[in-house]
């Protein structure tokens, strides 16, 4: 028997449903840091930036209000669509006052020519240890292939210059992640 409304009444409404379940507030975050709460600055990092590969720490690589948007593997239709989503708008987002870095465990030297297959204008992180995911407490159990294994929550997070979260979009929309940063900022 059908629901009421059919199946694709169903349907929009479920993914309704999912697009608020992401801008949820504090109190509804699966463990994930909650806003008000702060990354430690001395975190070391390895990024690509501007077609270099750099060594640094997260309190240096905040400039300024930073938008950190987490995705699982370069060269994969999912993050293509998410990344492609946020270089589309990384110009606009420069011009409302934030930077846009992006954070995967692909090594620097898998970054370095994604970044110039895609043209990407923004910082590229490396992070095959977690360590970002782990400070954002953002590590979930996945399951692929009958295999279960533990990685980054595909997630984003909006990051004051001092490290201070002010928002957390607990499940990226990999099509539209852009539309959804928009969304956020505008609440801030």
């Amino acid at each position: 028997m059908a629901p009421p409304g059919g199946f694709s009444a169903l349907a929009a409404r479920h993914s309704e449903r999912a697009r608020v379940d992401a801008y949820r507030a504090p109190s509804f975050l699966n463990g994930m840091i909650a806003p008000g709460q702060k990354l430690d600055p001395s975190l070391p990092l390895s990024i690509v930036r501007e077609g270099a590969e750099e060594k640094t720490t997260l309190g240096q690589l905040l400039r300024r209000r930073t938008i950190l948007s987490v995705y699982m593997k370069n060269n994969t239709p999912g993050c293509d669509r998410q990344m492609d989503s946020l270089a589309a708008a990384a110009a606009a987002f420069g011009r409302a006052g934030y930077d846009v870095v992006a954070v995967s465990r692909d090594s620097c030297g898998s970054h370095l020519r994604y970044a110039a297959k895609k043209k990407l204008s923004y910082t590229l992180v490396s992070d095959p240890d977690d360590a970002l995911a782990r400070a954002t407490d953002s590590l979930v159990e996945k399951s692929m292939y009958g295999r279960t294994y533990t990685g980054p929550a595909r997630s984003a997070y909006v990051l004051e210059p001092d490290g201070t979260v002010l928002a957390v979009v607990e499940k990226v929309d990999t099509k539209d992640h852009a539309a959804q940063l928009r969304a956020v900022l505008k609440g801030l």
